[in-house]
C-alpha cells in the first residue's frame, strides 16, 4: 500500500493530462508536416521555408501555419478525402459488375452471337454464373 500512497490522485491526473497534451502535439506536428509535402500551389523552396520554420521554432510555426493556411487545410483534406471515396467507389462498381450473374450471361451471349464460343461452353459459362 505504500506505493499508492507515494503517487496522489492528483498526480496521476496531471501525468494522464501531459501525456495527452503530448501526444496531441504530436499530432498536430504530423498533420502540419504532412500539409506542407501534400501542398501543390507552392514550390520546394516555400515548402523548405516552412519546415525550418515548424522544426526551429515548433509552437510558433505550426500555430502560425494553422492560422494562415487553415482554410486551405480543410480544402486539401476534403479534396483528398473525396478523391479516395471515388477511388473506392469505383473499385467497388468494377468488382460488382464482374460479379453480377446477368452480365456474364449478357457477356457470354455476345461472345455466343460473335462465334467466339460454343452453346456448350456458353452453356457451361451461364450454368457458372448462375450458381454464383
Amino acid at each position: 500500500m505504500p506505493i499508492l500512497s507515494s503517487y496522489p490522485f492528483l498526480d496521476v491526473m496531471w501525468t494522464m493530462l501531459v501525456f495527452f497534451l503530448w501526444v496531441i502535439w504530436f499530432w498536430i506536428l504530423i498533420t502540419t508536416l504532412m500539409d506542407i509535402f501534400r501542398r501543390h500551389d507552392i514550390g520546394g523552396g516555400a515548402k523548405t521555408l516552412w519546415c525550418i520554420f515548424v522544426i526551429l521554432l515548433p509552437y510558433l510555426g505550426v500555430f502560425v501555419y494553422l492560422i494562415s493556411q487553415s482554410k486551405g487545410m480543410a480544402e486539401r483534406s476534403m479534396a483528398q478525402q473525396q478523391a479516395y471515396r471515388a477511388q473506392s467507389d469505383d473499385y467497388i462498381r468494377s468488382v460488382a459488375a464482374q460479379n453480377d450473374p446477368t452480365e456474364q450471361i449478357a457477356r457470354g451471349k455476345e461472345l455466343l452471337d460473335s462465334g467466339a464460343i460454343t452453346a456448350a461452353e456458353f452453356e457451361a459459362l451461364k450454368a457458372k454464373a448462375l450458381a454464383g
